[in-house]
């Protein structure tokens, strides 16, 4: 090991590189293989996760795009270099990374495809430090974007069929920029309409769609709430959506609402998108509210003016209005209860060394076994195979080792990887068959074309209404879904188990 040549290193508060969002331990481990001459050690990860967000059925995989730009453009500066110097990483290891470039093979689920417990989400095959380095952001990267798009599914109600125009109020609430951006991103794919966040279709464009009207400040600071209506009115005629609670919904906001609109009337005859559009209240008993402002603006002859619902919403505040009160606002602006996945704010996506590739280019499993059961990876380079039923729903998921083939029509048994099943072994004829793992970057090149943000949205939509169980969809007590290993597969795990940690697994 050559001495440190160490110069001062100056913080910089300004300073970005995505390649050091890493835990300090993931250098050192790599520092230590590089000096002890396995840089060229092929090695092979697994990203998946062992409980679906808020006890769901489901979760929706996402992030893949954002993961590919990182490992596209992942280098190291010569600010990290001084750094790493004076944290005790060796001067060949850091000259090493001077030049590095991110070379390995991603395989993933597509952006957008439903995935389940223990399947992986991201296969990265790569030489040690490519493998080592990335893994952080990776999981970051993976399980806020699955996070919230998850949450978004639930919210917009496409897990219950029952589909909302939601737009994502969340950026001023999010832990940090970063978070409000992919956060709005996520949602959109989840099922949203639109964002509150400019930045978000500056970076994405028109499909993460930014949207807003007023706040109540806007209204206080005019002499009355009819001033201001009308000066928001003048300044967007073919737009004029209006807050109702600054002051009172019913004794002010409303009247108001309806004298304006009154004057568009007069001022605009013959021009009918000149009105008011929508009216939005942000406060107070929202389902009670939206019968009386429905109802009034009726008897009014105004049944084109929509509302608009906001205040600490989720699925089961909108859910429960809509079905015990009748409720049914034309759309909803949801913020932190979106941006955080408040109910369950951890997605718990893990990254296990599952296997290091040999010289002859042959595998040679690895295992986590832990003395928990729940807790033991899955072994080997892997598959993931999903099977369909005749009515083209997911039936199950067979983890497989890579060189397997599950194929149509043609009868497999398999092992049931739930720990309480009641038959461990069973017998599936697949109706249908779909390879999940898909190959995303070969040799650190991109070699998938990358649907659109409205193809990934349609993607998920599509899902959820045709080819997931409805049973997996519920709110409540959803039904797990089946994923089963092949035996092979089972017994390579079961034999490491036994090998490595003694008795058997089950």
């Amino acid at each position: 090991m050559t001495q440190l040549k160490v110069e001062p290193y100056i913080p910089d508060e300004d300073y970005e590189n995505p390649a050091m969002v890493t835990d300090f331990y993931e250098f050192t481990m790599a520092n230590s293989l590089f000096l002890h001459g396995f840089k060229d050690t092929v090695m092979v990860f697994d990203m998946f996760f062992r409980k679906n967000p808020d006890d769901n059925g489901y979760t929706i995989s996402c992030g893949q795009r954002k993961l590919i730009r990182f490992l596209q453009n992942y280098h190291f500066n010569e600010q990290d270099i001084i750094w790493l110097r004076t944290k005790g990483m060796s001067e060949e290891f850091c000259e090493y990374l001077r030049t590095y470039k991110w070379k390995g093979d991603v395989y993933m689920l597509k952006e957008g495809t439903v995935c389940y417990p223990q399947v992986p989400m991201v296969r990265i095959e790569c030489d040690m430090v490519g493998a080592i380095l990335i893994e952080t952001y990776l999981l970051q990267t993976m399980n806020f974007h699955s996070l919230i798009a998850t949450k978004a599914t639930k919210i917009t109600g496409l897990n219950t069929h029952t589909p909302r125009n939601v737009m994502e109020f969340g950026t001023r609430r999010a832990q940090g920029e970063s978070a409000g951006n992919d956060g709005a991103y996520a949602a959109i794919l989840g099922g949203c309409i639109g964002t509150a966040n400019c930045l978000a279709e500056m970076r994405y464009g028109s499909d993460v769609k930014a949207v807003g009207t007023i706040a109540h400040s806007f209204i206080e600071f005019f002499p009355s709430e009819y001033e201001a209506f009308k000066a928001y009115a003048e300044t967007y005629p073919d737009n004029v959506s209006l807050l109702l609670d600054t002051y009172s919904i019913f004794e002010s906001g409303l009247p108001n609402l309806i004298k304006l609109d009154d004057e568009l009337i007069k001022k605009y005859p013959d021009d009918p998108n000149k009105r008011v559009k929508s009216a939005r209240i942000d406060s107070g008993d929202l389902a009670r509210g939206y019968k009386r402002l429905r109802k009034a603006l009726d008897a009014a002859g105004k049944n084109y003016i929509k509302l608009v619902a906001s205040n600490s919403l989720d699925e089961k505040k909108m859910s429960n209005m809509e079905l015990y009160e009748g409720a049914h606002f034309d759309s909803y602006g949801v913020g932190e209860k979106l941006i955080t996945s408040a109910t369950d704010p951890v997605f718990g996506g893990v990254y296990k060394l599952v296997a290091v590739k040999n010289e002859d280019g042959t595998y040679t499993p690895k295992m986590k076994c832990s003395d928990t059961v729940s807790k033991a990876i899955i072994p080997g380079k892997l598959m993931a195979w999903r099977v369909f039923d005749a009515d083209g729903k997911g039936q199950c998921d067979i983890i497989a080792l890579d060189d397997e083939v599950i194929e149509p029509g043609k009868e497999i048994t398999v092992v049931n990887l739930d720990p309480d099943a009641f038959d461990t072994y069973k017998k599936i004829l697949p109706y249908a068959v779909e390879k999940l793992l898909v190959p995303h970057m070969i040799k650190g090149e991109v070699v998938i074309d990358l649907p659109t943000i409205a193809e990934k949205k349609a993607y998920i939509k599509d899902q959820l209404q045709n080819k997931v169980w409805e049973s997996e969809l519920r709110p409540e007590f959803p039904h797990k879904h089946y994923v089963d290993l092949t035996l092979n597969l089972a017994k390579v795990r079961e034999e490491m188990y036994e090998k490595l940690h003694g008795g058997k697994l089950g």
